[in-house]
């Protein structure tokens, strides 16, 4: 007898992504912690090596049953612009704050509805458009130094460089997600993304000293691999087969809102005027595309969903 799986609404996966973004907040000053004892691309190297380690002891079965070429070119697809994203966003947190890092890589929601053009000839609506643009006048905001003019240093422009890769990844699980088994496809990414961040530790990195990393070390280890990657980045996969790209962007953009609040509360980042104005500015930004869609967009939403796969 076969048995059917409950239909989750589309309101219900825009939540999942919203937890991820949550999740991914606090993941900021997680990873600025652990960046005091290892560099930035062995401390991915770890967290992608041991997240696919334990997708594969969780999923091995599911694995073996889907995963083909079709699933490895899928993972390379989503993979490689994942692996270079952090890596690169990684190296930017050291060079900045967790909150200047969060909403500086949140403008990948302005660049999405667009690359999602490119790709596909999905012409961006006007809530996309409206949104992308508010997100900007918040990065915008951030970027304002004491003395009311532009600022940003190495460390944010590598962010930015980040924010392009990201909307990458998320324009391309947009196009082949549904297509493919998500956990089959995440562990895929898992792997690849370990290997570029390797590629890079191995050149330009000197080799860390496992025996001298302390408990706390471990911990935060614990939650960006057992909660940002291995959930956080399943449920991305899973839910983006339902919500269309651009929504999806703006949705995983409030990670830099919990970024914010986590970074003003545990790190001792400064609430100032322009950081303040900014964070509204990209939270009205998701308002706008969750409640400002007319009817041909919400029509559209209807017929790109998929049924949830198993």
């Amino acid at each position: 007898m076969e048995v059917r799986h409950p239909r989750i609404p589309t309101w219900g996966y825009q939540v999942l992504l919203a937890t991820v973004a949550a999740i991914w907040g606090g993941s900021f000053i997680v990873l600025k912690g652990a960046l005091g004892q290892m560099t930035p691309g062995w401390l991915l190297t770890l967290r992608f090596a041991l997240s696919t380690l334990v997708m594969v002891a969780l999923f091995w079965r599911r694995l073996a049953a889907n995963l083909d070429w079709s699933h490895v070119l899928a993972g390379l697809l989503i993979g490689i612009p994942e692996g270079l994203a952090f890596l690169v966003q990684n190296v930017g947190l050291d060079g900045t704050t967790p909150g200047r890092n969060a909403f500086l890589t949140t403008t990948y929601c302005v660049m999405v509805p667009f690359l999602n053009w490119a790709v596909t000839r999905h012409r961006p609506h006007a809530n996309n458009v409206v949104g992308a643009l508010l997100c900007l006048a918040g990065v915008g905001f951030l970027s304002l130094d004491g003395s009311m003019g532009l600022y940003l240093g190495r460390g944010d422009l590598l962010t930015l460089v980040s924010a392009v890769l990201f909307a990458l990844n998320i324009v391309a699980v947009g196009r082949v997600g549904s297509a493919h088994d998500a956990v089959t496809m995440t562990i895929v990414m898992f792997a690849v993304s370990s290997l570029i961040c390797l590629g890079y530790s191995l050149a330009v990195e000197p080799t860390p000293n496992f025996a001298t990393l302390t408990p706390d070390f471990w911990a935060q280890m614990a939650y960006v691999v057992l909660l940002s990657s291995v959930a956080a980045l399943l449920i991305q996969n899973v839910a983006q087969q339902h919500v269309q790209p651009a929504k999806a962007a703006l949705l995983l953009s409030l990670e830099s809102v919990f970024a914010v609040l986590f970074s003003v509360t545990l790190y001792g980042e400064a609430l100032t005027p322009q950081l303040a104005v900014g964070f509204a500015l990209i939270f009205v930004a998701v308002l706008v595309s969750e409640i400002w869609v007319g009817r041909r967009a919400a029509s559209e939403i209807e017929s790109h969903e998929v049924p949830a796969r198993d």
